[in-house]
């Protein structure tokens, strides 16, 4: 969830983005109660960093509209359990069980022939495999796995040994991209909404069902927002009035509610200087970059530079093709004594 954080956003959504992650666990509690859902699995992170006693009070009352469903959650990396965390001694409404301990536990679920099993992080950082040789213990009909962790620093985790854990479902959290993981009953949420401008494409959840002839997952997209990466072609002949409007269809068609980083390719005539900074029409791009290459012709220029520095800089990269480093810096290298040439015209004016 990372409640508590605030996301990179564009100039129309900086005041509200913050509260769009709350939103968006509210939105996430309705559909519970709509359709009636046994379990909501949180598993870490709840908070982006260690809550405060008034944001553990509001998740607790939004936990307490829930009609039917039965919450379990772990604390993770970002949400450890400090030594004076007030996880430790906070009062969960019923419907929530908090798996506080540093080693494996369990909530229980008689009514659903069920138990979950987990335990939360009380560290920023756990380099232990701990999840290698958790295995079911056999004692309900179904069990499922809370687990968090998966990269070197917060408990690798190993795909073959999950698979002989014998959980009927593994329900895993930190990897902010949602995804199952192949040959096993198990799969990672994602973050519900994307956190920064690199948790790129769809965020939501995974909704599933157990039944005895084994588990279902999908994933559910519900992000109000994604964070989008977008390149954008420039042609020699286009001004910056019709790059704007080349930069104003493409966020409309990708989506006017979604954040964008934007890249400009291409070529460009070399009078022309895009300013980039009226382009964002819509309030919602975080960065424009122009990466496009001045359109010189060099046969022109060295022709009629040939007795001069420019001339034998042009000269020195003859047969270079376009694609090569060698060109990126012929045409840097161009621009750059262009631009010197034309400060100097300047200055002698």
């Amino acid at each position: 969830m990372h409640l508590g954080a605030s996301p990179d956003a564009g100039s129309a959504y900086s005041r509200t983005r913050n509260r769009e992650i709350w939103n968006s666990l509210e939105k996430v509690i309705d559909i519970c109660n709509q359709e009636k859902t046994d379990l909501l699995l949180i598993a870490g992170d709840l908070f982006h960093r260690q809550p405060l006693l008034r944001e553990l009070k509001e998740v607790n009352a939004m936990f307490s509209s829930l009609e039917h469903t039965k919450v379990t959650v772990i604390a993770g990396n970002h949400d450890y359990i400090k030594r004076d965390s007030y996880y430790r001694s906070f009062p969960w409404t019923s419907q929530v069980t908090f798996l506080e301990e540093e080693e494996m536990s369990c909530a229980e679920y008689p009514q659903l022939q069920l138990a979950v099993y987990g335990f939360s992080y009380h560290s920023r950082e756990i380099a232990e495999s701990k999840y290698d040789y958790a295995g079911a213990p056999g004692r309900y009909r179904y069990e499922i796995l809370l687990a968090h962790g998966g990269d070197e620093k917060h408990i690798p985790i190993h795909r073959e040994n999950l698979a002989r854990l014998g959980y009927d479902y593994i329900a895993l959290g930190h990897i902010h991209k949602p995804g199952k993981i192949k040959g096993v009953k198990a799969a990672y949420a994602g973050a519900l909404e994307p956190i920064d401008r690199n948790d790129t494409g769809p965020h939501g959840y995974m909704k599933g069902e157990i039944t005895p002839e084994g588990c279902q997952v999908e994933f559910v997209p519900a992000a109000l927002r994604s964070y989008v990466h977008l390149d954008i072609p420039v042609r020699v002949e286009m001004s910056g009035y019709n790059l704007k409007n080349a930069v104003r269809a493409a966020v409309e068609e990708g989506g006017v509610q979604n954040l964008y980083q934007i890249r400009l390719l291409g070529s460009r005539d070399p009078e022309v200087r895009f300013d980039t900074s009226g382009m964002d029409v819509y309030g919602n791009i975080l960065e424009i970059r122009d990466e496009t290459q001045p359109a010189y012709d060099f046969k022109r220029l060295m022709s009629m530079n040939r007795e001069n520095l420019l001339g034998s800089y042009i000269k020195s990269f003859d047969g270079c093709s376009r694609d090569s480093v060698e060109y990126e810096a012929l045409c840097e290298g161009v621009q750059a004594l262009m631009e010197t040439r034309e400060n100097q015209g300047m200055r002698a004016t």
